[in-house]
C-alpha cells in the first residue's frame, strides 16, 4: 500500500521529474522541479492554492514516483519526452501534431539535387524552411530546376556517368545531363551556388538574369525561347509573392501568441525566414479548466520546440512564460547556437506579436463550432453510447467483418475508434487459416481467438521480461467489442472471450432488410437509436468503415491472384462465365439456391453447364 504522507517524506532536495498515477497505474500528470521535496509536497497541502484542475488531478492520484536528473534542464527535457510518450490526462496537451516541410540541397553529393523532406537532419545538406505548404515547396523546386536544370534522378554520381542514356528531363532541355558528362562538375557547382543564393532569399538577382535572356533571346527573334523565359518570370513572381510580409531587420524568428475561452485555447505561430514571412499556423490545445494563458504558452513552446527539427535564432512570445531561461539553454543546445526567447513591448516586433494574437482570437472564434461539432459527433456520441446500454468508461472500441465475396477465400477485418474517432494505425487484415467456405460464425471464431491470444501473448512477455513494450493493436485490449451482426455473432465472440478469461463487453451492430445500420444488439436485446442521434450515426460510420476495411483488402488479393473462388472449382465454368454468373446474381448464396431454370438465365450458361453447377451446390449436402 503507497503512503503519500510517508512517501513526501523521503523526497529529496535535487531536481528531477514527478509523475502522478490513478488507480488504474495511469500516467495522469508529469511535471518538473528544481527541489523535488518542495514542489511535490505542495500538491497535498491543504493550504496551497491549486487550480479546479490541479484540484481534480490531486484527488485521482493514487501514487507518484519521480526521477533525479542533474540539473534543470535536463529535467526539462525528460519531462517533455515523458509528456509527448504518455500524453497525461491534467497536462496541457499539443492536439496538432504536423510536420512541415522544408527545401532540401543534397550538398553532401558531387552532383546534388533539391528534394522535399519531412525533417532535417545532420547530414550535411542544406536546408531551407520550414514552410507551411508542401504545395509551395514542390512548386519552388520544380521552378528552380527548370531555370537552374538540377538532377533529380538518384544515380551515383560521378561513379554511374556515362552507364545509361540521359533521362527524358535532358530531352525537354530541365537537366544538363551531369550523369553524362555533359556539364562539368565546376559548373554544376556554379548553378548550385545560384540556387542557394536564391533560397537564402536573393530572387531579384535570379529574375534579373532571367529578364536579360528573355529579352536576349526576343532580340535575336527566339521567340519560343523567350516565351520560356517569360513563363519561369511569372513562376518566379508567383513564387515569391507568397512570402507577402518583408520585415526590414528580421532574420530567422518565429512570433508566437494565444487566445483561449472556456473549453478551448488556440496557439497562432508565424514563421518568419530571411525577413520574410513564409507562412502561420495555428494548433489547438487541450486545455483543462482554469489553466492560465502562461502555462498553456509554456506547454506548447516546449512540446513545439520539442518536435520541430528547426529552430529560430529568436522566439517573440506575447508574455512571460516560467522557465524561460532554462528553455532558451535548452533551445541553444538543441540547436548549436544562440536562441533568444523574448517578450517584445513596443515597436515592430511588439506589433507582429498583436498580430499573431489577433490571428489566434479569429481562429478561436472561427473554429469554436467547427471544434465543438466535432466533439459532439465524436466524444459526445460515445457518451451517449454509454449511456443507451448503460456501461462507462469507453474508450477504446474494435469492430470486426467477415468477408468472402463471390465465394473466394474468405477474409476479416478489424478497426479500431478511440474517443470516436478511427485509429487507422491498430487497423488488422486477417487471412482465415482453418476455415474452408463462406461459414462467417467459425471464421470469427478463428479471428478473435488469433487476435486476443496474440494480446495476451505480448502482455505475459512484457510481465515475464520487465520490459515496457510499446503498446501495440494487439496488446491493447477494447473496452467495447462491436460484431458485424446480430446474435449469432455475438455469442460466438463472447465464447471466445469466455475461453480466455477476458472480461470485455459485447455488441452486435444489427442491420435491416435493406442492410442498414439499425441498432445493437447487447445483453439479449436489441436497442434501437434514434436515427438522427450522434450514437446512431457513430455505429454506422464504424459498422461501414469494417465493412470497407475488409472488402478492400479482399479485392487486393483477388488482384494479386492470390484467392480462389469455389465457382473455379465447377467443370465448365471459367473466368468469363463465374464473371457472367456474378453479374447476374450479384452474390454466391443466390447462385447456391438458383435451379437450372434460373441458371439458364445467365448469358453464356448452357442447360449442361448449369446442370453442373446445381449439382456442384446440391450434391454436396
Amino acid at each position: 500500500m503507497f503512503d503519500i504522507q510517508e512517501e513526501l517524506k523521503k523526497l529529496p532536495a535535487k531536481p528531477g521529474v514527478y509523475l502522478m498515477h490513478n488507480q488504474k497505474d495511469e500516467i495522469i500528470y508529469v511535471g518538473k522541479a528544481i527541489k523535488l521535496c518542495n514542489r511535490v509536497r505542495q500538491y497535498f497541502q491543504d493550504s496551497r492554492n491549486l487550480s479546479v484542475k490541479i484540484q481534480h488531478m490531486v484527488q485521482n492520484v493514487a501514487w507518484f514516483e519521480y526521477i533525479i536528473t542533474d540539473s534543470e534542464l535536463e529535467a526539462l527535457v525528460l519531462e517533455s519526452n515523458l509528456i509527448k510518450e504518455h500524453r497525461p490526462k491534467y497536462n496541457t496537451m499539443l492536439k496538432d501534431d504536423k510536420n512541415y516541410p522544408y527545401i532540401k540541397v543534397t550538398t553532401n553529393e558531387d552532383y546534388p539535387r533539391i528534394l522535399l523532406a519531412r525533417q532535417m537532419k545532420q547530414d550535411g545538406c542544406k536546408y531551407f524552411g520550414p514552410y507551411t505548404s508542401s504545395a509551395a515547396v514542390n512548386d519552388i523546386i520544380e521552378l528552380l530546376r527548370k531555370i537552374f536544370r538540377i538532377r533529380t534522378c538518384s544515380r551515383r554520381l560521378p561513379k554511374d556517368i556515362g552507364k545509361d542514356r540521359p533521362c527524358l528531363y535532358y530531352q525537354i532541355k530541365q537537366c544538363n545531363a551531369p550523369c553524362q558528362g555533359y556539364i562539368s562538375k565546376e559548373d554544376y557547382e556554379k548553378q548550385v551556388r545560384e540556387v542557394l543564393e536564391f533560397l537564402n532569399g536573393n530572387d531579384k538577382n535570379v529574375a534579373e538574369q532571367i529578364r536579360h535572356k528573355m529579352e536576349e533571346a526576343s532580340k535575336d527573334l527566339e521567340f519560343e525561347k523567350a516565351m520560356e523565359y517569360r513563363d519561369l518570370l511569372k513562376s518566379i513572381e508567383r513564387v515569391m509573392d507568397r512570402q507577402k510580409i518583408n520585415t526590414k531587420g528580421f532574420e530567422d524568428r518565429d512570433i508566437i501568441a494565444m487566445d483561449q475561452d472556456e473549453k478551448d485555447a488556440v496557439v497562432s505561430i508565424f514563421f518568419i525566414r530571411q525577413g520574410k514571412l513564409l507562412g502561420r499556423e495555428h494548433f489547438h490545445m487541450e486545455s483543462k479548466e482554469q489553466t492560465k494563458d502562461s502555462e498553456i504558452l509554456g506547454a506548447f513552446v516546449k512540446q513545439f520546440y520539442a518536435g520541430t527539427p528547426y529552430l529560430p535564432a529568436e522566439i517573440f512570445l506575447e508574455q512571460p512564460i516560467e522557465d524561460m531561461d532554462i528553455i532558451e539553454e535548452w533551445l541553444e543546445k538543441k540547436r548549436g547556437s544562440k536562441v533568444h526567447v523574448r517578450v517584445p513591448v513596443r515597436g515592430q516586433k511588439y506589433r507582429m506579436v498583436k498580430m499573431a494574437k489577433e490571428n489566434a482570437q479569429n481562429v478561436l472564434k472561427m473554429d469554436r463550432d467547427k471544434l465543438r461539432r466535432e466533439e459532439k459527433r465524436t466524444i459526445g456520441a460515445v457518451r451517449e453510447i454509454e449511456q443507451l446500454i448503460g456501461v462507462s468508461g469507453l474508450h477504446r472500441m474494435e469492430a470486426f467483418d467477415i468477408s468472402n465475396i463471390s465465394g473466394f477465400q474468405t477474409v476479416a477485418s478489424m478497426v479500431v475508434f478511440e474517443k470516436g474517432k478511427p485509429r487507422r494505425q491498430d487497423y488488422r487484415k486477417f487471412r482465415l487459416k482453418t476455415v474452408n467456405g463462406p461459414d462467417d460464425y467459425v471464421s470469427m471464431e478463428e479471428v478473435l481467438t488469433r487476435r486476443f491470444l496474440h494480446g495476451q501473448k505480448e502482455r505475459k512477455e512484457m510481465e515475464k521480461t520487465g520490459k515496457d513494450l510499446k503498446l501495440g493493436s494487439f496488446t491493447k485490449f477494447p473496452d467495447l467489442l462491436l460484431m458485424d451482426g446480430g446474435k449469432g455473432q455475438v455469442r460466438i465472440a463472447q465464447k471466445v472471450l469466455k475461453h480466455l478469461d477476458l472480461h470485455i463487453p459485447v455488441c452486435g451492430m444489427v442491420k435491416d432488410d435493406h442492410h442498414r445500420t439499425r441498432g445493437l444488439y447487447y445483453n439479449n436485446k436489441e436497442i434501437i437509436f434514434p436515427k438522427q442521434s450522434e450514437a446512431f450515426l457513430l455505429i454506422t460510420r464504424i459498422q461501414d468503415e469494417a465493412h470497407r476495411f475488409a472488402i478492400e483488402y479482399h479485392r487486393s488479393l483477388r488482384t494479386k491472384g492470390q484467392v480462389h473462388s469455389v465457382l473455379d472449382d465447377i467443370k465448365g465454368v471459367g473466368p468469363k462465365r463465374r464473371k457472367a454468373l456474378m453479374k447476374y446474381f450479384k452474390d454466391i448464396g443466390e447462385i447456391k439456391t438458383a435451379k437450372i431454370e434460373e441458371l439458364l438465365q445467365v448469358p453464356g450458361i448452357d442447360r449442361k453447364t448449369a446442370q453442373q453447377i446445381h449439382y456442384f451446390f446440391h450434391s454436396a449436402k
